[in-house]
């Protein structure tokens, strides 16, 4: 019996476009699915002079009328195909939306691995923390709308602490009761131990997790789990949304405004645009929830094209925190009296503090007292931060680390040291304060041993700590009954970038920091320091005008013209050599403008805010347009057309940092 050759085509995780003809044979392939068929799954193909994993998009035993020599794969690795028709026509969105290969598209959608093993559906060290199930009259409303509604795009607008998860997890159980899947989004996988516990309690073993914490093959089981329908609850951060749930029928994005839905790196596409993509490919629905929507969604809601439910009340027995904003003007340490006697409060009360800073390290700069030089990293046009706990410069970007200098090597001044403070002076100054207290800090530092971050949270769950400091880490995710007090110790560290949207940051993080505080009793406390008092950002979160907050900024966004009254793209050009760098990006603002597009903005090249990182030179091109596909086709066009050897272009659609 001779066996038919067979003509897959196959694409890989590189920038170039286009599929290769590759040969196989039914009998070599391995694939354990009837008709031998080896669609979507992984290959080893040579690739040039090199053997490169690919993917299989297509088959065929027609051969192809190619006048080259059609190599063989080398081997099928995959028993089970990954993906299906699906799949691969989301993938193609993906890749002609965001300007990447068809190869990029599915390598950012599947997990890694190449041999099965078996893991647990979930990781269920940290805290335990079940919420009744029984619903307030809001919630009722909210998930029979989610639930039963025609619409197919919803957001559930809640303050902190009203029982958003316990609406999404009801309607999660009625969609799965009914046949179907659901996929829940979250920004952080590390800070959902609570969710977790919950998801498990109600759906067992029918549950997958999607998160990088897995190792690729542990991946790769809960994807085939997913695939077959064994798992019917997907549980994961942004990759999540790419998971093959078969009868999809609700996605969920929980904590919508967050920028980690946005990947940072090729394909750069948004959870949350390729949520409404997928739900529409498939009509199912989509909830997102918030305490604090992103300005896009928010105006959608306004507009009448996102359905609305709120949920307006804490139901835990909390009502909301007191906040009072601390002017730090003339101040010279991290804590201001006020916030240093609270804490004294606080403990004598036997409850607990949350202190926040987003800024990791000793100090955020090291400079010369006599002359003013600051030391900035060798490669990023950024200053280092010292890390007091090694003795060590290091610069958040390109991770680079030298010593502190103890002369100024501009004026030989050894009147040098280091000025502003990161979570390790806090701890610190904490510490001096409060030497019989229990202080424990989190952030990217203090958590790269394995099960520290949850060993942290479950100590401060069980009252073992006193007061936990930290990043962001602390700004979401945590719902500990003990919490009175949250100090924010510099309110506005992020709010004068050269960002259209820090504002909007600022008044979110602060909205989401104090939502920690008095999550189930009335006297939940929260102490704003700043130096900026008078900033919208900031007043209008001390007293809870968020209505008002975003038809100011909704406002201010329609003046300028910035989303979501225009779409962006975010053109960066960086290399090695600056003068090459700026010529080629002054050859593509040529390009552009020769299109003459209507209601089309180009603004630049300028340089970056940061300018320089890992030794690279980085300069860019703004386009702002009312005419989105005019600017795609565009854009399109160039990048087919321009290149340069040693300068790199990446294209950010829909950028939601211009740092």
């Amino acid at each position: 019996m001779s066996i038919s050759p067979k003509y897959i085509e196959v694409v890989f995780n590189t920038p170039v476009s286009g599929s290769f003809t590759y040969l196989t044979t039914d009998s070599e392939s391995g694939n354990e699915s009837t008709d031998n068929s080896i669609v979507g799954s992984r290959v080893i193909a040579p690739f040039g002079k090199r053997s490169l994993t690919g993917f299989v998009i297509s088959e065929s035993y027609d051969k192809p009328d190619e006048k080259f020599k059609i190599k063989a794969i080398t081997r099928v690795i995959d028993k089970k195909s990954l993906f299906g028709k699906a799949e691969i026509d989301l993938a193609l969105w993906v890749s002609s939306m965001y300007f990447c290969s068809l190869g990029e598209a599915l390598s950012s959608m599947l997990p890694g691995g190449r041999r099965d093993s078996r893991t647990p559906v979930f990781d269920t060290e940290g805290p335990v923390s079940i919420v009744p199930r029984t619903l307030s009259e809001e919630q009722i409303a909210a998930v029979n709308a989610i639930t039963t509604s025609g619409r197919k795009l919803l957001y559930l607008y809640g303050i902190t602490g009203s029982g958003k998860t316990e609406v999404f997890l009801q309607s999660a159980e009625k969609v799965i009761s009914s046949g179907g899947s659901v996929i829940y989004l979250v920004p952080e996988i590390s800070l959902t131990h609570q969710l977790t516990a919950q998801v498990r309690s109600r759906f067992e073993d029918r549950v997958a997790v999607l998160h990088s914490a897995l190792t690729p093959s542990q991946r790769l089981v809960e994807w085939q789990r997913i695939r077959s329908g064994d798992a019917v609850f997907i549980i994961g951060a942004r990759s999540a949304v790419f998971a093959p749930a078969v009868n999809l029928g609700l996605i969920i994005i929980d904590e919508e405004h967050e920028g980690s839905y946005k990947s940072g790196r090729a394909p750069r596409y948004h959870a949350r645009q390729v949520a409404m993509k997928r739900a529409s490919l498939v009509s199912a629905r989509l909830v997102m929830g918030s305490a604090t929507p992103s300005v896009e969604a928010y105006q959608l809601m306004e507009e009448g094209r996102i359905q609305r439910l709120n949920l307006t009340r804490r139901l835990s027995g909390g009502g909301v925190p007191v906040n009072r904003i601390i002017d730090m003007k003339g101040s010279t340490g991290p804590l201001s009296r006020e916030l240093i006697e609270e804490m004294k409060i606080t403990h004598n009360q036997g409850k607990q503090t949350i202190l926040f800073l987003n800024r990791r390290g000793f100090s955020y700069f090291f400079h010369c007292r006599s002359c003013g030089w600051d030391m900035e990293c060798k490669h990023c046009s950024v200053s280092m931060t010292y890390h007091k706990d090694r003795n060590r410069m290091v610069c958040h970007y390109c991770g680079a680390v030298s010593l502190p200098v103890t002369v100024c090597p501009s004026c030989n001044s050894m009147d040098v040291g280091y000025s502003g403070f990161g979570t390790e002076l806090v701890e610190d100054e904490v510490k001096k304060f409060f030497p019989n207290l229990r202080v424990e800090r989190i952030d990217s530092d203090s958590v790269k041993k394995k099960g520290s971050l949850a060993k942290t949270l479950k100590d401060f769950h069980d009252r073992k700590i006193d007061i936990l400091l930290g990043t962001q880490m602390v700004a979401k995710g945590l719902n500990f009954p003990g919490v009175r007090l949250v100090g924010i110790i510099l309110a506005d560290s992020g709010l004068h970038l050269p960002d259209f949207r820090a504002g909007e940051r600022t008044f979110s993080l602060i909205t989401q920091v104090s939502g920690r505080a008095g999550r189930y009793t009335p006297d939940g406390l929260v102490l704003i320091q700043t130096f900026d008092p008078g900033n919208p950002a900031i007043s209008m979160a001390a007293v809870n005008k968020q209505e008002e907050y975003y038809r100011n900024e909704i406002r201010k966004r329609r003046m300028l013209g910035f989303p979501p009254f225009s779409r962006l793209f975010r053109l960066v050009f960086r290399g090695i050599n600056e003068k090459r760098v700026i010529d080629y990006a002054e050859r593509v603002y040529i390009s552009l403008d020769q299109w003459n597009l209507e209601r089309v903005e180009i603004l630049g090249p300028a340089e970056c805010p940061i300018k320089k990182i890992s030794r690279n030179y980085r300069y860019q091109i703004l386009i702002r347009t009312n005419n989105f596909n005019a600017a795609h086709d565009a854009v399109d066009h160039l990048k087919k057309i321009a290149s340069a050897s040693d300068v790199y272009m990446e294209i950010d659609v829909d950028p939601v940092s211009l740092l």
